[in-house]
């Protein structure tokens, strides 16, 4: 099959001809439709991850239709069109017996632990816990954009954050996932204040349903603006980039009782932030990290989309082809994309 193969940390990747997927034992394999290149596949590429064993194979976000089905295999047949959570998890050790299969203690990552989607086919394992039917209503692209960024957003601001009509939602960084957070948090009725250092990113932020727009490159101090814009401090805020400023300014924007949520990853020189931790005990602030959403969880979701109060796919900014994918993932930390970058040409 055809693939984006990285042979070095660091270098550039190139297009080869690899093996096929050998299909699991309660696996399937995949036929790749459509596919999202996100900074975790950056940040991978980097050498920031320790799960990955070179020559690898990126791409963790993705939709497609199941061609081959493992042994075990009972309630999903070759044609299904399906996607699945980035945490692709076991079922059965003591966390996934808790619900809490998005931090599996045994998980499977495509484009981490395994070889990913940055390809024509994938393998999946652990089908009948991990598989998620796709609507026909809704596109492979749309599909393939929920796996990462898009379910993350949704588990912060619906599960973690509790967000509720009315309240201050604060989101530090206009990316896919901020973006995303944007959206559902507005779906939700929440007063949402965007943060980036792009106009045309907050442009898209606007749209998405962001009532206030800060830039952080004319606004030299984003959590008094905050503070002062929302009469004591948003209710929720979520640093969406994951760096030392913006997970700082995150913090520091809360009012009192209010909730902190890290869902850009924090890697390289961004590792360990500074936290206000002065602030954090005179307000009795919470901090609370979201890492990806259980299959369980995806249907409230799907029906908000079928619904049409969530529209994912408004939040692909560009579509390209396998080849392109090789320039749009080095590049991906210049943050020049506006909104998500899909493959669905192979």
């Amino acid at each position: 099959m055809k693939a984006l193969l990285v042979e070095s940390f660091q270098q550039k990747p190139k297009i080869s001809l690899v093996a096929d997927p050998i299909t699991p034992e309660n696996g399937v394999v995949l036929e790749v439709k459509a596919t999202g290149i996100c900074r975790s596949d950056w940040h991978g590429w980097m050498g920031h991850d320790s799960d990955i064993v070179l020559p690898h194979v990126p791409g963790h976000e993705f939709a497609g239709v199941i061609r081959e089905v493992g042994k075990g295999v009972e309630n999903w047949k070759i044609g299904d069109r399906v996607t699945v959570p980035f945490v692709c998890a076991c079922g059965t050790c003591p966390t996934c017996q808790s619900g809490n299969q998005q931090i599996c203690d045994d998980q499977f990552q495509p484009g981490f632990t395994h070889w990913g989607s940055f390809a024509e086919y994938v393998a999946v394992y652990r089908a009948e816990t991990n598989l998620i039917r796709i609507p026909e209503s809704v596109s492979f692209e749309a599909a393939a954009s929920l796996g990462c960024r898009f379910a993350t957003s949704y588990r912060g601001i619906v599960a973690q954050g509790k967000v509720s009509g009315g309240q201050w939602v604060a989101v530090h960084g206009c990316g896919g996932v901020g973006l995303s957070a944007i959206m559902i948090a507005a779906a939700l009725g929440a007063q949402v204040i965007a943060v980036d250092i792009s106009e045309e990113k907050l442009a898209l932020a606007k749209e998405a349903g962001a009532g206030i727009l800060l830039n952080a490159k004319t606004v030299s101090d984003i959590p008094g603006a905050i503070l002062e814009l929302t009469g004591g401090g948003a209710h929720v805020s979520m640093d969406a980039l994951g760096s030392k400023i913006t997970c700082f300014n995150s913090v520091s924007c809360l009012r009192k009782r209010g909730m902190h949520i890290q869902v850009g990853l924090m890697a390289g020189s961004e590792t360990n932030p500074p936290i206000p931790m002065h602030l954090v005990i005179a307000k009795e602030l919470e901090l609370l990290g979201s890492h990806g959403m259980q299959a369980h969880a995806y249907p409230e979701m799907m029906q908000m989309i079928q619904s049409g109060k969530l529209s994912p796919e408004k939040l692909i900014g560009k579509r390209i082809s396998l080849d392109e994918a090789v320039e749009a993932l080095i590049y991906m930390d210049t943050f020049s994309e506006n909104g998500m970058t899909m493959i669905n040409s192979f």
